[in-house]
This record gives structure tokens, sequence and C-alpha cells, in this order.
């Protein structure tokens, strides 16, 4: 089955690349380069109407990404995405950092922990609902619209298998895309 495949040694692999052969410098200003473009990508649901709303999901890749280097610099980079968009768009604050960076550091951790597809799937799912589960019952913000405002175990079900599906595509992604893209850094 396709959650039972074994991950650890492909991500192990494409990650020792970045992580012992490049520079302390070289790390640094590639984590804030990668803040900046998650801030950018998270921004652009309110700054590009409709068509922004199709972007800002693919703000969670260069957190994900940096998670996978080196876990503080992923932790890093969450915090200061937050910032930026304190100062880009700060109508965009209150959703990425449940939401989309919940996720996306669910999903690093998850691929630097876990050595099943159907392990990190979980975990990053529990990250995910339980963002948006703050977002909106305790916050009560309507990040899903009007739908599932209302507390109850079968809302906190749909969210999560919503979650599981998620992060399923995003994980996914990541294990079909991150190979290719560490490639031209080999040298």
């Amino acid at each position: 089955m396709f959650g039972n495949r074994d991950i650890k040694e492909s991500i192990l692999a494409v990650t020792a690349i970045v992580r012992n052969r490049r520079s302390f410098a070289f790390k640094l200003v590639a984590s804030a380069l990668m803040a900046l473009i998650a801030a950018i990508l998270q921004a652009a649901g309110g700054v590009i109407p409709g068509v922004g709303m199709l972007i800002s999901p693919f703000s969670t890749a260069p957190i994900i990404i940096s998670v996978l280097i080196l876990p503080s610099y992923g932790l890093l980079i969450y915090i200061l995405t937050i910032f930026l968009l304190l100062l880009i768009q700060p109508s965009e604050l209150i959703v990425f950092p449940f939401t989309t960076g919940a996720m996306a550091i669910g999903i690093g951790f998850g691929l630097m922990l876990f050595n099943k597809v159907w392990k990190v799937i979980t975990f990053s799912s529990l990250f995910l609902c339980i963002g948006i589960c703050f977002l909106l019952y305790l916050f009560q913000f309507p990040v899903l619209g009007p739908f599932l405002m209302e507390f109850s175990v079968l809302n906190i079900i749909i969210i999560y298998l919503c979650s599981l599906v998620y992060c399923w595509l995003w994980i996914e992604l990541v294990l079909r895309l991150l190979p290719k893209l560490v490639n031209p850094i080999k040298g």
C-alpha cells in the first residue's frame, strides 16, 4: 500500500546534501529567503483577489523544506514568516500560524521523525486539525466560512478527515518534488 512505504532513507539522503555541504551563512541566507517566499505566497491570498487564494497554500513548501534541512531553521522560518506577514498582509496573520504554517511544521517534523507515510499523514493532520479547531472554536474565526462553526464531535471528525486528505496531498507532493529540487544543489 502507498501509505506503508518506507521514506526515511530517501528523506535523509536528500537533506544530508544541504546539511553537510553548506556553510552557516548559506543556510542563514537561504532561511531568510524561504521565509520571504512563504510570506509573499501567503500574502497573495489577500493581495490578489481570486487567484491569490489558489497561490497562498503554497506557502507551506518553504517551511517544509526548511524543517527538513534543519528543524531549528524550520521553526525560525515559521516565526520569521509570521513577523513578515505582520508587515506585508496583517489580515493573513491569524490564518497562517494555525493552518498553513502549523501543517508545514507538522509535515516537516513528521518526515523527520517517522519512516512510514501513514504515520506522517496522521501526525501532520493533527497539527492542521488542532489549528483549525483553535480558529473555529477558541477564537470564533470562521476560517471555513459559516460551515462547521458549531462545536460537535461530528464537525471535528469532518475537519480531521479533510485534514488527512489535504496533508496526504502535500506529503505526496513533497516526496515527489524534493529529490528533484535538491539535485541541482549537489554541485
